[in-house]
């Protein structure tokens, strides 16, 4: 979700005589050493909370051990791409039961991704929740395992723990309103359809497209990904606000027929089920006030043709000052983070259990499928 920044119009300051100028001059002098100092003991924004947060280092080596530890279940390959002097790098984890490879078109197969945008720390969080409860070191409340393998048994998962790795440093060196990559690119808006276009509201720090679609190396990696995986589900995972949406993000509707239907059933499940009817239904470009052009779930349900294209918004403080993003955009107390990792981590295995039932595998949706 982006942010739209408003800036205070200045006025100009009515003729002072000289004596009340000086004194004037003379206080603020004062007055500044008191409020320098008081800005050193009292931010005016939420600094990240390492004792809840991974830093991106450490939770991709913890997710590399994950995969030491269960190679029975899980694979780990990194990605590495770069153009015009710019590197990137993304890790892709894969879930599979009875592995026979990546080439195993009878499952059904869904990839997920987080951390498109550096700031929502939250996200890649669920990444790791995820992943440590499909290899069964961490275990869902209420969560009836027998009943979940035999689920995952047919299940082919991809994870992206961190798609924009680079952006997320600048994050954590102290930019905590970075959502962009390191060259300055929104990876969720560099992808083919409708690329480029700009509303009015367009802020180049929010919404820069690039100089062209796919421009960027983390996009050319995930577009791969997802047209070699042929995946049946995507679900982009974000944070800002709560909110289950489904194509379009460019415009203000949603796909006819009964693809459509079938994303908003299994949408309203889950708003009912595991978000207390608190999540905002229905199409990106709808729902969320404004139209986002060139977005990654766009692309997957228009071109890579993925049945069931989603974009999930997991967590949102709408309290918090637009500078305050740390605040806004990652719960910042223990028990909220585990609420929501709690809730969502219910959700997206939901997903894993409902999706295939959702989606006829008769018609030509269930590509693939045996």
């Amino acid at each position: 979700m982006k942010v739209q920044y408003h800036q205070a119009m200045s006025h100009p300051h009515p003729f002072l005589l000289l004596s009340s100028f000086l004194s004037i001059i003379a206080s603020f002098r004062s007055f500044s050493f008191v409020y320098a100092d008081a800005n050193l003991t009292q931010p005016s924004f939420t600094p990240i909370n390492r004792d809840l947060y991974h830093s991106s280092n450490d939770l991709i080596e913890q997710i590399k051990s994950l995969v030491h530890q269960h190679p029975d279940k899980l694979t780990v390959e990194t990605i590495k791409a770069g153009n015009r002097g710019y590197e990137a790098e993304i890790t892709v984890v894969t879930y599979c039961q009875n592995w026979k490879g990546s080439d195993d078109k009878s499952k059904f197969r869904i990839l997920l991704s987080f951390g498109q945008h550096g700031r929502e720390l939250i996200t890649s969080e669920l990444a790791w929740r995820i992943l440590s409860i499909l290899s069964e070191e961490q275990f869902l409340p209420k969560m009836d395992r027998g009943s979940l393998n035999g689920t995952l048994d047919n299940l082919i998962i991809k994870v992206v723990p961190m798609e924009n790795l680079n952006g997320r440093k600048l994050v954590e060196a102290g930019d905590l309103c970075e959502r962009r990559n390191g060259r300055g690119v929104d990876l969720n808006r560099n992808w083919s359809v409708d690329w480029g276009k700009k509303e009015k509201d367009y802020d180049p720090y929010e919404e820069n497209p690039g100089t062209a679609a796919f421009s960027e190396p983390e996009t050319q990696i995930m577009r791969n990904l997802a047209l070699s995986f042929d995946p049946h589900i995507w679900i982009n995972v974000h944070s800002g606000m709560e909110a289950l949406f489904m194509p379009y993000d460019h415009k203000n509707t949603t796909p006819d027929g009964l693809p459509s239907h079938q994303m908003r059933s299994l949408l309203e499940e889950l708003n009912e089920v595991h978000c207390h009817k608190r999540c905002m239904i229905g199409s990106g470009g709808g729902s969320v006030g404004y139209l986002a052009h060139g977005t990654a779930t766009d692309y997957m349900y228009d071109v890579a043709k993925v049945p069931m294209a989603f974009t999930f918004e997991i967590y949102g403080d709408d309290t918090a000052s637009t500078k305050d993003c740390f605040k806004m955009f990652n719960p910042v107390d223990h028990t909220t983070l585990k609420k929501v990792l709690n809730d969502w981590s219910a959700a997206i295995f939901t997903i894993f259990k409902e999706g295939p039932h959702q989606l006829d595998v008769h018609s030509k949706a269930g590509k693939g499928l045996t």
